[in-house]
Formats: structure tokens, C-alpha cells, sequence
């Protein structure tokens, strides 16, 4: 494989929004260069939930029946291919799902990474966000005199804190709290039920602008996460990457 091959281009993140005149000229340009099941394709791996019918045929240019066409030929191609995955018809849109045949393998990866014992680092900052939550990122670093930027990424990937809102204070910083995860992982039936511990009171240090139904990882009552409307808040993971 060349450089070139290798070689990608960032275009700046404004230059296709959705707008009028040159903006829109210069998308349609782009987009035109693409083959249909290339847009339909580009969309549905990048997202980890279903993309709605309408906001698919708006990213992509094309018309539902068209659309419903370019998922049939790349369904046949990663068939043909031997691929282990296929686009599906999910609630109102479409994503990416894997096949039934690699379920075992999955499970096993799953239980491996639950496994994986936590770090001291990871115990720390969760202690921290677990007694100071909702907290921010800014006081966990304070706290500890560290960065935890991997450390809460971490942390997000196993479903063991979440993002909790944002303060009230200028550019409305996110704020980490723990999840029903955390709880069933340490033997606890509620937040309540953790241990007095020297200089982590237990009181929140900030009050979160956005209501529990709203949160990024709000959680449903068996503890999975529920769908959200497209256009909210960052994913998790992308969240500990936040400036302080």
C-alpha cells in the first residue's frame, strides 16, 4: 500500500453543514462522487444506534426507495464476502448488526474485558466520581493531580460512570456520575450504602442543567442504556475528551 493510498484528507467540519449557495454546492459536489451504497454504508458505521429513514436519505442524498436499493446490494456484497455482519431494519432506521453466528465470540470478549481488574488509577477516580457525583472532570484531576482523561474513557467503555449532565458554569462542563454497573459490580443496592471515607463527602459539589431523561448514558430499569434522539450530547467516550 502507497502513501497515497494511506493518505486522508480532513476537510474542515463546517465547510458541509447544512446551509445555502456554496455550501450546499460544494456538498452535493462531494456527495456526487460517491457511489450510493459508499453514503448509505459511510453513515450506518459510524453510528451506534439506528439512523432514521429521513436523516439517512438527508445525509446521503438519496430517496428511501434508493436507499432500501443500496442496502440490498451492500447486504448481498458482505454475504458474498463471507462478512459477519449485515445492515438491519431496527425501530424506525437502519444499522449495522452483527450475525447470530458470532454471538459466542462476542460473549467471550465481553466477559474477558469484565474481568479485567481495574487499574489503581481507575479506582481512584471512581471512588472519586462515585462519592462526589455529579463531579466534574476538573475536580477529579484536582483531587488527584493528575489527567484522567484515559482513565474516565476507560471507565465509560465499561459502563461503570456516565455522563450526568453539565454545570451551570461557563462552557458547561460535563459532569460524571456512576451507573447501576457500578452498583451490581461493588455489591451495592443504592449510592447511599457506601462506606464513610475521610475528606469524600458524599454531598455534590454541582447541580446538572439537564433533567435524568435527557443525560448521554441515562440508563433504562434492568440497567441498559436507552436510545436518544439524534443531536444530543457527545458519546461517552468522546466526552473524556473534554477540555477542562
Amino acid at each position: 500500500m502507497t502513501d497515497q493510498d494511506t493518505t486522508q484528507t480532513t476537510l474542515p467540519q463546517d465547510e458541509f453543514e447544512p446551509g445555502t449557495g456554496e455550501t450546499n454546492h460544494a456538498f452535493k459536489e462531494a456527495v456526487a462522487a460517491l457511489s450510493e451504497e459508499a453514503r448509505v454504508e459511510a453513515v450506518l458505521v459510524t453510528s451506534d444506534r439506528p439512523v432514521r429513514a429521513a436523516r439517512l436519505a438527508e445525509a446521503t442524498c438519496l430517496e428511501p426507495a434508493a436507499i432500501e436499493q443500496a442496502i440490498d446490494r451492500l447486504n448481498k456484497s458482505y454475504e458474498s464476502s463471507g462478512r459477519v455482519f449485515r445492515i438491519r431494519a431496527l425501530a424506525d432506521g437502519w444499522q449495522v448488526m452483527t450475525m447470530p453466528d458470532v454471538a459466542p465470540v462476542l460473549a467471550r470478549q465481553l466477559a474477558l474485558r469484565q474481568q479485567t481488574r481495574l487499574s489503581q488509577a481507575a479506582m481512584e477516580t471512581l471512588s472519586i466520581i462515585a462519592y462526589r457525583q455529579p463531579v466534574l472532570r476538573a475536580e477529579i484531576e484536582a483531587i488527584r493531580g493528575v489527567a484522567c482523561g484515559e482513565v474516565l474513557r476507560g471507565l465509560l467503555e465499561r459502563r461503570l460512570i456516565r455522563i450526568a449532565g453539565r454545570a451551570e458554569e461557563l462552557g458547561r462542563p460535563m459532569l460524571y456520575g456512576t451507573t447501576r454497573d457500578f452498583m451490581r459490580a461493588f455489591g451495592l443496592s443504592s449510592i447511599d450504602d457506601l462506606p464513610a471515607v475521610e475528606g469524600l463527602d458524599r454531598a455534590p459539589s454541582w447541580t446538572p442543567t439537564r433533567a435524568a431523561t435527557s443525560e448521554v448514558s441515562s440508563e433504562t430499569e434492568d440497567g441498559e442504556q436507552e436510545d436518544h434522539e439524534d443531536g444530543q450530547d457527545e458519546s461517552g467516550v468522546a466526552a473524556a475528551n473534554e477540555t477542562p
